[in-house]
């Protein structure tokens, strides 16, 4: 199950990823947390000093396209995949515990493996969209074939940014960390409208909640759409102070409500059609607006209308 955390910055939605990583590593089943936020404080957040964290994914894209390619015969060359390029017969799909992704891009943290796109670096400055920097995220989505059990869980970029790309549409399950204020409830607002039209499921997480009153503000602004609240947290303040923590520091109804979240995620349906229709639909998107001007070549040929999405990988890993 692919999990996103998404919110305004500042909300939280970093420390609440790292909280429900933990978590989820303690049920078992594979787990990898990626930090796909422009900040790049999820491994910062997991107690990591900035020499343990791994190789970024976004500094490597050209070797994750021609890996993922594999024997494809719709994609001529690793240059002219896109990151909404879609599998097909002869890609190399995926699991959450690939060994190419996991011994490469990947550090073991906290009883799971943590994978980032990278910081801006000072040639992309004023040259290049951070977008950039997560196509590989966005393309190992794309190819990736994960069961209920196993669990990629997100760290998206702040605010609206993360509509700039088809990737919002990549989760089963989205959660927004908003602050009981206008502030925060404005971007809950934003994600909504935007995400209507393409059915991505949304749960509200209330954050940082010092009162009856500002529950009250969130149910009254969100409705429905108010899946649990974390409470102003003395642990998870310690925890971004530096100091030593692990879930069971954590009080007992923020534990509660890391288990709703959990079981938000189990109760959700995984829809491998309306992922395939969407991936299909993004890359046509992509390829018209500018892919295809890019690359020189007409993408809408790399599509393979009889690949079934969600079948478990066929082509060897390596």
């Amino acid at each position: 199950m692919r999990v996103a955390f998404v919110g305004k910055g500042g909300s939280g939605k970093t420390t609440l990823s790292s909280l429900f990583a933990r978590y989820a590593a303690r049920q078992g089943g594979p787990v990898v947390a990626i930090d796909a936020d422009i900040n790049q404080h999820l491994g910062l957040v997991l107690g990591l000093d900035p020499s343990a964290l791994p190789e970024p994914l976004g500094a490597h894209i050209g070797e994750i396209k021609e890996y993922l390619r594999g024997d494809n015969p719709l994609i001529a060359s690793a240059a002219s995949m896109v990151k909404t390029t879609p599998p097909g017969r002869g890609s190399r799909l995926v699991g959450v515990a690939d060994p190419f992704f996991t011994e490469r891009f990947a550090t073991p943290v906290q009883g799971f493996d943590l994978m980032v796109t990278g910081p801006f670096s000072e040639d992309d400055l004023g040259v290049a969209c951070y977008h950039s920097k997560v196509g590989a995220v966005e393309l190992f989505l794309n190819h990736l074939v994960d069961g209920r059990d196993e669990h990629v869980i997100v760290d998206m970029t702040a605010g609206g940014d993360s509509f700039a790309s088809g990737m919002f549409t990549r989760f089963d399950m989205t959660f927004l960390v908003a602050e009981p204020t206008r502030q925060g409830v404005s971007v809950y607002r934003q994600y909504r409208d935007h995400a209507r039209d393409f059915d991505v499921p949304i749960a509200v997480i209330g954050n940082k909640i010092h009162s009856e009153t500002d529950i009250a503000f969130l149910k009254e602004q969100v409705g429905d759409d108010l899946l649990v609240c974390f409470a102003h947290s003395p642990a998870v303040r310690a925890m971004e102070q530096g100091r030593a923590f692990t879930l069971d520091d954590l009080e007992p109804a923020n534990q509660e409500a890391l288990a709703v979240l959990m079981g938000r995620v189990g109760a959700q349906e995984k829809d491998w059609a309306k992922f395939g229709r969407q991936t299909i639909e993004f890359h046509i998107r992509n390829a018209r607006a500018w892919a295809n001007r890019a690359t020189g070549e007409d993408l809408l040929e790399q599509i393979d209308h009889d690949f079934v999405f969600g079948e478990r990988p066929t082509v060897a890993a390596g």
